[in-house]
């Protein structure tokens, strides 16, 4: 039996030193293999507890783009060792990952899971636009992505502003060119060039007049109309000037009401979605664990609340939502105004939101690395009880001088007698004066 487990044992630390090696361990010189190849780096310090939870992770991601050919490197460098990386990089928080191609960097906001990474790194570090050349290509690329922006037609003033905003967010989905022909039968064009993004089964066309700036629009399309919302993506959403409609529910354990509230969320984000679509983003979360950290309280599933990432702010519907015309009642009153704003980022909420995440900061530190973080934490506490106890106890140094006048123990002669008493001028005492005494 002890045998069998040591062999486990050791196949276990072979696997783990094998996938570990496919992940190189960078120093500050490593900007210099940036001209010539591709990397793929995450910025992490030994303090932080996700960094931790995300190692065996990026471990995964170098062996499999290993296997799969790919030409990334992975690599990952320590910012508490090379401190003006974090600076030169404008690294803000850990882990920070990102893809390097050629004088470009991008920034990998999505789910620290190993899929997901993949594809950020396979999408990013290959053409920023690719052609689709055929029906048959055409249709296998929609059969595997939920959502594509295409550019129809040739060169054109409009094709270079498209290539432009492709750089900018081929970090959040999938830019390519096609001609008329490859397009399925359904598309209809009233004008060449065009650009459209394919999405919920369907497609819009981007329209200068109505629509304005192609990266505004771009960026307000570049998610469904409706879809499950993780916290990635919620905070993606910062960026826009959209309020989020979200139905919070338990997916493990789907209720009545949360079926309904889901329902209604999807058929709002249909049916009204000409009307609404510069102003909400409609989705549902599974879980409440990170809305009530968010909102730094505890609502019961499942609800629907609205929220405003740019200001931090929310807001809760005061009657149970029944219909799709509570639903509207609800959404109408947060557009004009008289549904109440909670939250905010005033200056007391700004301050209980530092607290609140410093607070769940430390909690994850002593959970992924308990020794380590006792060590962070016990050491300055450490220094600091000793400074003060030191400070405590020590004896003034005047204390230790003898009072003017006096001496510290009765002067010997040369004899090792005791001295005759002086008078204060130094003359001895005469006998009258003694027998005075």
């Amino acid at each position: 039996m002890a045998r069998m487990r040591n062999l486990i044992l050791t196949a276990l630390l072979s696997v783990i030193v094998v996938v570990s090696g496919y992940v190189e361990e960078l120093d500050d010189k490593f900007k210099e293999y940036l001209k010539n190849e591709l990397w793929l780096v995450e910025f992490y310090t030994p303090w932080c507890a996700y960094c931790h939870t995300f190692e065996p992770i990026l471990y995964e991601v170098g062996a499999e783009l290993k296997s799969m050919g790919s030409p990334v490197n992975v690599g990952k460098i320590d910012t508490t060792v090379h401190t003006s990386i974090a600076s030169e990089f404008n690294i803000r928080g850990y882990p920070t990952i990102k893809l390097f191609k050629g004088d470009l960097s991008f920034d990998y906001k999505g789910p620290r899971t190993k899929d997901a990474i993949i594809e950020f790194t396979n999408r990013v570090s290959g053409p920023v636009v690719k052609p689709l050349s055929s029906v048959q290509l055409f249709q296998h690329v929609m059969s595997h992505h939920d959502l594509i922006f295409v550019y129809i037609g040739q060169e054109s003033l409009l094709k270079k502003k498209y290539y432009k905003a492709a750089t900018e967010y081929i970090v959040h989905t999938y830019f390519f060119t096609a001609s008329e022909e490859v397009l399925p039968k359904a598309v209809t064009l009233q004008d060449v060039p065009a650009i459209a993004v394919f999405k919920d089964g369907t497609y819009y066309l981007y329209n200068e007049i109505v629509d304005g700036d192609l990266s505004f629009w771009i960026n307000r399309e570049r998610f469904p109309s409706y879809f499950q919302i993780d916290s990635f993506s919620l905070y993606q959403m910062g960026e826009l000037s959209k309020l989020v409609a979200l139905a919070v529910v338990d997916e493990k354990n789907p209720s009545e009401k949360s079926i309904r509230y889901k329902t209604l969320m999807e058929r709002l984000s249909t049916e009204y979605r000409d009307h609404y679509k510069s102003d909400y983003q409609f989705g549902y979360m599974d879980g409440n664990e990170y809305i009530n950290g968010l909102i730094m309280g505890e609502v019961e599933m499942p609800f629907i609340i609205v929220l405003n990432m740019t200001i931090d702010g929310y807001c809760l519907p005061e009657s149970t939502i029944e219909t799709i015309e509570d639903l509207l009642r609800f959404l109408n009153s947060v557009l004009d105004g008289s549904a109440k704003l909670l939250g905010g980022n005033g200056f007391l909420q700004h301050t209980k939101r530092v607290f609140n995440k410093a607070r769940s900061t430390v909690v994850s530190m002593f959970q992924a690395a308990p020794f380590f973080s006792c060590f962070v934490f016990g050491l300055p506490v450490g220094i600091v009880v000793l400074v003060i106890w030191r400070t405590c106890t020590a004896v003034p140094a005047d204390d230790e001088k003898p009072m003017e006048g006096a001496t510290a123990s009765p002067a010997l002669d040369a004899h090792g007698r005791k001295a005759k008493e002086m008078q204060p001028d130094g003359i001895e005492k005469t006998s009258e004066a003694k027998k005075e005494d």
